[in-house]
């Protein structure tokens, strides 16, 4: 899905092709407690501050439905799931608006639409419904609307039933915007880009209440449930090459995922702050008009990608005075580390196995006949880097085992992307540079079970997809000082 603004009337989210098939969420989950975590620290044994748990999450059992007057709705089970989420959400913005915004007034949306995209169309914030696979607020008439014939049934079965509650929790942060008014910092000039991180990080907001156990209809574990959210977000960001500076604009997936979790850590005035300046600081989205060496996909087992990639590791690492491992293919025994494929580090000898099947796997692009299975060439290169970055932590005497060395890896690799960014390391006239979608693909590897970017030396990743990330945004942000720093 890709969301599109109406001049600055509404927010619509748009469906696009899925590029991935991912496991469901359902059921429920225990209920948690802690207490908000200081800014700029990632504790590995929490959620920002919340145990970390598994298990299902979903909607509730046993829980009456909510009562809301439902125009054009068939009563079903998709309006059943929009009409508890509402509920929820607007239950928690009457409690947290006027504790964060100096008493402001949270009144609940004038309407409740529910539509089929393949039905007859109906007239929405001027727009018929009829082919519009959205769910969208507007403030022209203060209402919130979802397509219950395709939208809601298709995130329900990809993605389980938790992310129609994401998607309308988004939804509800642009009606927050409306009550804030200018305490929103949002103006009719403000580009949609700003609009939309505020109400992903409005959706972060409810998420945190709902992870506390304070949900009347739903229940997230902050282990696999919330890293399922966080995996969705890639599907729902904006289409590779987009500009930021466009009318519509929501933002990379590493950019949304960010904003949810300044959201679910912060809290709402965190939300406010975001603004153009802010947010031009960490923005991730390249536009397709670059014109680096990768700007398509490039061949991951191809000579010439290897040595740019050998080129950039060497150059981002170079202050560390690590000896630079060696990179060769095919398994090797190791008298002190297990084997973990696609790519093994071995501190005895320094040197990294790949397995290029395994990453040609990884490497090539979704969709691509054929082949299945792959996020992109960036996503294979990375967990390379996360083996490259394990021989950086050996020349500095730290373990490379547990979950702080898990932690470490993530913000090195991230620091990596950061100068990949930047094209360092040449080969003659060429370097290995972030392209459109690369940042992203590194993401969604990084959100996979098995995945090396975030796993110590053994191959045992951090439980916790929210501090991952947090990790590799601050190697990208701040680079590899900041990674011993933080992670020690």
């Amino acid at each position: 899905m890709v969301g599109r603004a109406a001049l600055d009337r509404r927010s619509v989210l748009v469906l696009v092709a899925l590029v991935a098939t991912l496991g469901l969420i359902a059921g429920c989950a225990q209920t948690v407690t802690g207490k908000a975590r200081a800014v700029g620290a990632v504790d590995p044994g929490t959620v920002a501050g919340l145990p970390v748990s598994n298990g299902p999450s979903g909607p509730k059992s046993g829980v009456a439905d909510a009562k809301l007057t439902v125009e054009n709705g068939d009563g079903g089970d998709m309006d059943k799931l929009a009409v508890n989420t509402i509920a929820d959400v607007q239950e928690y913005w009457a409690e947290q608006l006027p504790a964060n915004f100096g008493g402001t007034k949270f009144t609940p949306v004038k309407r409740y639409v529910s539509y089929d995209s393949d039905a007859a169309g109906i007239e929405i914030c001027k727009t018929s419904t009829a082919g519009l696979v959205n769910a969208m607020y507007c403030s022209l008439d203060d209402s919130v609307s979802w397509d219950r014939g395709q939208l809601l049934p298709m995130l329900t079965e990809k993605f389980g039933a938790i992310s129609v509650v994401m998607v309308l929790a988004h939804e509800l942060g642009h009606a927050v915007q409306t009550r804030l008014g200018e305490l929103s910092n949002i103006t009719q000039a403000t580009p949609s880009i700003i609009r939309e991180q505020q109400a992903d990080c409005y959706a972060g907001n409810f998420f945190r209440w709902l992870a506390e156990g304070k949900s009347k209809h739903f229940q997230i574990s902050t282990g696999d449930g919330l890293n399922k959210i966080l995996t969705t977000m890639f599907f729902i960001k904006d289409n590779v090459g987009s500009n930021f500076t466009k009318q519509g604009a929501h933002g990379s997936a590493f950019d949304r995922v960010s904003a949810f979790q300044f959201g679910f850590t912060e809290g709402p005035k965190r939300c406010a702050k975001i603004d153009l300046p802010e947010y031009e600081k960490r923005k991730t989205e390249v536009p397709l008009d670059n014109q680096a060496i990768n700007s398509g996909n490039l061949p991951v087992n191809d000579k010439q990608s290897r040595d740019l990639l050998e080129s950039s590791l060497k150059a981002t690492y170079e202050k560390s005075g690590a000896n630079p491992p060696t990179l060769k293919d095919g398994s090797a025994s190791c008298s002190d580390a297990k084997a973990t494929p696609p790519a093994s580090y071995c501190p005895s000898n320094n040197t990294i196995s790949i397995d290029p099947d395994a990453l040609n796997k990884i490497g090539t692009p979704p969709g691509k006949k054929g082949q299945s299975g792959g996020l992109g060439d960036f996503a294979a290169f990375a967990e390379i880097s996360s083996r490259y970055a394990l021989a950086v932590q050996k020349a500095a005497g730290l373990s490379l085992e547990g979950t702080s060395a898990g932690l470490r890896t993530a913000c090195l690799t991230g620091s990596w992307g950061g100068a990949a960014k930047k094209g360092v390391g040449r080969v003659g006239t060429s370097a290995l540079t972030l392209g459109a979608g690369d940042l992203d693909k590194a993401i969604a590897e990084l959100l996979q079970d098995k995945s090396l970017i975030a796993a110590d030396v053994n191959g045992k990743p951090v439980d916790s997809g929210f501090a991952r990330v947090e990790a590799f945004r601050i190697g990208f942000l701040e680079g590899s000082d900041a990674c011993s720093a933080k992670f020690n």
